[in-house]
């Protein structure tokens, strides 16, 4: 019997130590997972931290970050969203009890696709022509070709009689109509001498076809085709030397418009009106490829870029400065042609398919004020016995204008414009095709 207890003791002593070496384990088991659990809290709470400096960084990088098209100079200004955003994934804490609460390596952003090559080309708006785009960047050079045509239609009834009473005319009728094709080839160039300075050079080659006919209305003469009077003229040499100068007084940034002064000045290197022969009967024998005056036109431009769409619009002045002439037309011989100054305004919207392709929609009118002239009779009377002057009426010319921009590749682009007139002074249709061509980089 005695034996026997001490078999059993000896077998208890050995569970009792285990069972204490047990408690032991469990008890560091714990203290571990304690002291891992607070290390993880200490890990989220640093990465927290951390995502809201990146957060305050982004914000500040997206305040003070370039317009569009333009590039940031500053080297401390980091790189763009795209690292801060993989940066913040990176370090996001997941969401509790779940195993993205470890951190996980960064998720790359990748851009869809290739960008063009010519993303960063300037704003350019097809119904302004040149004055459509942002200044020219210091040093590059720019080509222009330009061609377009022009149509002006007018016809009018004219009366040659005596009204006895209203609505009772005895007389002749006559009809006017008279019709005017311009097509204009033209080269430029445009320079950057800064990156705010452009100037630029123009210089048109016209063809031009002008028909007048004075007949009257059939029935109305025993000879109608002896009364009919055809006047129909034409020419084709160099127009006006057209020279320009423009600055760019805002540059767009911060949600700002683009804003650029522009300057143009006209040398009258056409053919002169008041010099061309005339016939015995004073009428012209050539049309005329110039206006035969120096002017001066300076204006403004607002371009307010919005994605997908931009705001423009433009607002000028022109001086004309007149001169003497001695240019005789029967029965008058004229003196002096002071052409009227004149106002102008446009605006509209572009609208932007993709990174090349653009329409333009947009109105644009000029106020002319009438022409001064002063004339005497060849053959002086007692009712005139000296020289007269008269000022013609003004002109109202509205013109509704359409366009589209294509751009071909990163130095040229396709720009088509059409002009309709909305008022009855006002050409009747005026089309455009303009070929830019970047032939210097510059910058």
């Amino acid at each position: 019997m005695t034996s026997v207890l001490v078999v059993a003791a000896a077998m208890m002593i050995p569970t009792a130590a285990q069972a204490q070496n047990s408690d032991a384990s469990v008890s560091d088991q714990l203290r571990a997972a304690m002291d891992m659990i607070q290390r993880q809290q200490e890990q989220i709470d640093r990465q927290a931290a951390e995502l809201q400096a990146l957060r305050l960084r982004f914000d500040r990088s997206v305040a003070m970050a370039p317009q569009a098209g333009e590039t940031s100079s500053d080297p401390q200004s980091g790189p763009p969203s795209v690292p801060v955003i993989a940066a913040a994934q990176g370090s996001a804490p997941g969401q509790p009890g779940t195993p993205a609460s470890v951190q996980q390596a960064p998720i790359p952003l990748e851009r869809v696709g290739q960008a063009p090559e010519d993303l960063d080309r300037p704003i350019e708006l097809a119904v302004l022509e040149s004055r459509g785009s942002v200044v020219t960047r210091k040093n590059q050079l720019t080509g222009e070709f330009q061609l377009d045509y022009a149509r002006a239609d007018r016809n009018r009834a004219v009366f040659r009689g005596i009204e006895l009473v209203e609505a009772v005319l005895v007389g002749v009728f006559d009809i006017n109509e008279s019709r005017q094709d311009v097509v204009t080839a033209s080269a430029g160039l445009r320079y950057g001498l800064t990156d705010r300075l452009e100037i630029g050079a123009r210089l048109p080659f016209i063809s031009r076809s002008d028909t007048s006919i004075v007949a009257p209305i059939s029935g109305s003469t025993n000879n109608d085709a002896a009364a009919t009077i055809d006047s129909s003229v034409d020419a084709q040499n160099f127009g006006d030397l057209e020279l320009t100068a423009r600055y760019q007084l805002i540059d767009g940034r911060n949600g700002s418009p683009f804003v650029i002064a522009n300057l143009q000045g006209v040398l009258p290197t056409g053919t002169d009106p008041f010099a061309i022969p005339r016939d015995e009967l004073g009428r012209a024998v050539r049309a005329s490829t110039g206006a035969g005056f120096y002017g001066i036109a300076p204006s403004v431009t607002a371009i307010l870029p919005s994605d997908p769409v931009v705001l423009f619009g433009t607002l000028g002045y022109t001086f004309n400065i007149g001169k003497d002439v001695d240019t005789r037309i029967p029965p008058v011989r004229i003196s002096y042609v002071d052409p009227g100054d004149a106002i102008s305004g446009s605006a509209g919207i572009g609208i932007s398919f993709n990174q090349r392709t653009s329409i333009n929609l947009g109105y644009a009118h000029t106020w002319a004020f009438g022409t001064r002239t002063r004339t005497s009779l060849l053959e002086p009377t007692p009712q005139q016995p000296g020289e007269i002057e008269t000022t013609s009426r003004d002109l109202q010319i509205g013109r509704l204008l359409f366009g589209v921009t294509y751009r071909l590749t990163n130095r040229t682009s396709f720009n088509w414009s059409v002009e309709v007139g909305a008022t009855e002074d006002a050409t009747d249709l005026r089309t455009v095709l303009r070929l830019p061509l970047v032939l210097l980089t510059g910058n």
